[in-house]
């Protein structure tokens, strides 16, 4: 499977973006997705995830303000993000998890098989 994201771009603080991660070569509607974020010189972290049975995980730092969803019938999975802040800026991932239907959505990154190439985000103050 190939993962595409888009969405990225440059926002003032408080602005809003809506990440895409659009899924080919296989339907990903009986996986695991999830969105991280690397910004320069850190680790990559979770964001948030979407189990195949719409399950919902979020980092507390994103509570309330980020949103992600998924349209099966689009093979895509989205991240809303609102109330921007400086400290958002970085480039913004989407992945998979190969396991069909895995009971438990891990957040760290070494449990998705499939990266996108990332999109990057980047909050002015």
């Amino acid at each position: 499977v190939q993962l595409q994201a888009s969405g990225g771009g440059l926002v003032q603080a408080g602005g809003s973006l809506r990440l895409s991660c659009a899924a080919s070569g296989r339907t990903v509607s009986n996986n695991n997705m999830g969105w991280f974020r690397q910004a320069p010189g850190k680790e990559r972290e979770f964001v948030a995830a979407i189990s195949w049975s719409s399950i919902i995980y979020y980092a507390e730092f994103v509570k309330g303000r980020f949103t992600i969803s998924r349209d099966n019938a689009k093979n895509t999975v989205y991240l809303q993000m609102n109330s921007l802040k400086p400290e958002d800026t970085a480039v913004y991932y989407c992945a998979a998890d190969v396991v069909w239907r895995r009971s438990v959505v891990s957040v760290q990154p070494i449990s998705y098989d499939w990266w996108g190439k990332g999109t990057l985000v980047t909050v002015s103050s």
